[in-house]
């Protein structure tokens, strides 16, 4: 049996004899024999935030392997599951040979030597935000869609909007998803320029920004032995890099197997480090993937320095910064057709949306992202949709003559 083990170093494995059946007690162990993290040093949980823990008062809170008798496939621990480890003190990474500063006996030391001896990638300890909070039925509409009508059998992406809070927190509150094309493991976002610049002026009215982005992987990845693929890494500190915003967080969704054998939708949030982006912004990373290397790995260009150990590969995982994840209800409704998707959004959908929510004030029958999206096609980009944005914002009367265009765009359909 193999089980990984995820700590502040990375994702890495133990190997667990089939010839009986495990404990807690067994896995320390092993843990300590393989992985050189003495037993007296170790809290496991079946529950990532443990890697968020910061003091011995909140590792206490992760009992669920404290009992050293407990068998682990009581809590669902099998082979290829995930585990997390906390521990005291430093470690010798196994199989790190150990190096000369001056390199190789004879041999001269090169400019990139020297940029690969001070580049040395670890693991960041804490994000940049206390956490992320998603509108819960904003989360929900993503998700849905890809459940429901792509099974996740490809992947689907998105940019997250919403508010950076004096509390550390990022609040996300509508998802815009571009026109895009997903396989089984690839995402091409095909960026329209004219069509973003809505989205920001939108945004802008809204008092939002764009906060972090946003997509699922496929069931075919599942298979797969790796939080995100090299290609997401790139993926994600492309964009991580070209917001220029610190807290900006990546958002990962995929199906899980539930205790029952049933699938379950979960989302993850991460926050590329510091490290990743300085890496990606400065060109270290191989950016043509060949099919010969671990999609768990990320290739560099020049070497990098990991513990004691000069490589040229990197454990997807030492750029993740785990992000803890709340929930909220936001001011937006969510009820209007997303733009970029299959069924293209058109002035019906509007008419029939006016007509269902005659009832409400006509401020709340147009607070909804994707609707505004809709009529900034047909409004001043700089004027009426700040406008009627801010009127969203706070929740105020739309002015009457913009009610008397809105219902002339929708009864022209």
């Amino acid at each position: 049996m193999m089980i990984r083990v995820r700590s502040r170093d990375g994702s890495e494995r133990i190997t667990v004899p089939d010839s009986k059946t495990p404990t807690v007690s067994d896995v320390k162990t092993l843990i300590e024999t393989q992985l050189r993290v003495p037993v007296l040093n170790q809290t496991l949980s079946t529950n990532q935030n443990l890697l968020l823990a910061k003091n011995p008062d909140q590792l206490l809170q992760f009992s669920d392997m404290s009992d050293p008798e407990t068998l682990i496939s009581s809590l669902g621990i099998s082979h290829g599951s995930m585990i997390f480890l906390s521990y005291e003190g430093e470690r010798s990474i196994q199989g790190a040979p150990r190096v000369s500063p001056a390199g190789s006996f004879g041999r001269k030391m090169t400019m990139d030597d020297l940029i690969a001896r001070q580049m040395r990638v670890t693991r960041q300890e804490s994000p940049h935000c206390d956490s992320v909070s998603f509108d819960r039925d904003a989360a929900n509409q993503f998700q849905h869609y890809v459940n429901e009508t792509l099974a996740f059998a490809v992947k689907r992406g998105g940019f997250m909007y919403g508010t950076l809070e004096s509390d550390g927190r990022v609040r996300v509150d509508f998802i815009y998803e571009p026109p895009q094309q997903g396989s089984e493991e690839n995402l091409v976002f095909f960026r329209d320029p004219d069509e973003e610049k809505l989205v920001e002026a939108i945004a802008l009215g809204l008092g939002m920004r764009k906060v972090g982005f946003i997509f699922t992987q496929s069931v075919g990845q599942n298979k797969r032995d790796y939080t995100l693929s090299n290609a997401e890494i790139l993926q994600a500190a492309e964009l991580h890099a070209e917001s220029e915003l610190k807290e900006w967080v990546t958002a990962v969704v995929k199906l899980e197997v539930n205790e029952d054998g049933g699938a379950d939708v979960h989302f993850e949030a991460f926050q590329m480090s510091d490290m990743c982006v300085r890496l990606f912004k400065e060109g270290w990373f191989e950016t043509e993937i060949s099919g010969d290397v671990d999609p768990k790995l990320s290739r560099m260009k020049k070497d990098v320095v990991i513990g004691a150990k000069d490589t040229r590969e990197v454990d997807n995982d030492f750029f993740l910064v785990l992000v803890k994840i709340l929930d909220h209800q936001g001011p937006l409704s969510t009820t209007f057709p997303v733009e970029n998707r299959i069924t293209l959004v058109t002035m019906r959908a509007l008419k029939t949306h006016l007509d269902q929510s005659k009832k409400l004030p006509f401020v709340k029958r147009i607070s909804d992202f994707h609707l505004l999206l809709l009529l900034a096609r047909y409004l001043d980009v700089n004027a009426d949709v700040p406008a009627l944005a801010v009127c969203v914002q706070l929740q105020t009367a739309v002015p009457e003559g913009y009610q008397l265009l809105i219902e002339s765009l929708a009864n022209a359909s």
